[in-house]
């Protein structure tokens, strides 16, 4: 695993650290907390199933809201709702002190189709460590970053390339990142619609980096 590498050389106290399901593990809540004295935010799914069903199962309904924000933009009206509670059952991971869930709900303001989703998580925080506000700006910020590498993955085929060697796939990342905050610095909501546009109009696109542009 590249998790505790990547963060061995990194300032992390009093930090806030989030990671999805695929790093949500023993050692890595340890390693967090006892030796580099952060906190975590470990999201939970299916691929933990005892927890993820154990979350599910808890008396949410008698849990009060402890944060809930709206946002339109995008086509979409996106309210998330969070909820954190400390329960008296260990949660499976070292320091874990409170479950989480959050409910988004999505309404497509051109078809009007509305989508629900519930995320579970546990965190290290207590409720005297840190407000429930901030539970939900931190869990936000983690999926801004999850649709980020969403768009390198699937719009700009990060993961259908074949440049494996050396430091190139670094390389090609740093410049798909950079298409993407050009393209947004420039007025661009959508990547898949600026890509298509750039692949019609090469020539415009040294519009991006003119200067006074």
């Amino acid at each position: 695993s590249e998790f505790k590498p990547l963060l061995a050389p990194l300032d992390l106290v009093g930090r806030t650290v989030t990671f999805d399901a695929l790093h949500t593990q023993h050692a890595h809540a340890q390693f967090l907390v006892e030796e580099k004295k952060a906190d975590y935010i470990a999201i939970v799914k299916d691929n933990h199933p005892k927890l993820h069903d154990f979350l599910k199962s808890l008396p949410w309904n008698q849990v009060p809201l402890g944060h809930a924000t709206r946002e339109k933009g995008h086509g979409r009206d996106e309210t998330r709702r969070l909820k954190a509670v400390q329960v008296s059952r260990r949660l499976r991971l070292p320091h874990a002190a409170q479950a989480i869930k959050v409910t988004r709900r999505r309404r497509d303001l051109h078809s009007g189709k509305i989508q629900i989703e519930h995320v579970y998580a546990v965190t290290s925080h207590d409720a005297f460590s840190a407000t429930d506000a901030q539970l939900a700006r931190a869990v936000r910020e983690h999926w801004h970053v999850e649709a980020h590498h969403h768009v390198r993955d699937t719009t700009l085929a990060e993961d259908a390339s074949k440049i494996r060697t050396g430091n190139t796939p670094r390389a090609m990342a740093t410049f798909r990142n950079i298409a993407i905050a050009l393209a947004r610095l420039t007025g661009w909501t959508n990547t898949a619609h600026a890509t298509d546009y750039y692949k019609s109009h090469p020539d415009h696109a040294l519009d991006l980096i003119r200067p006074g542009r």
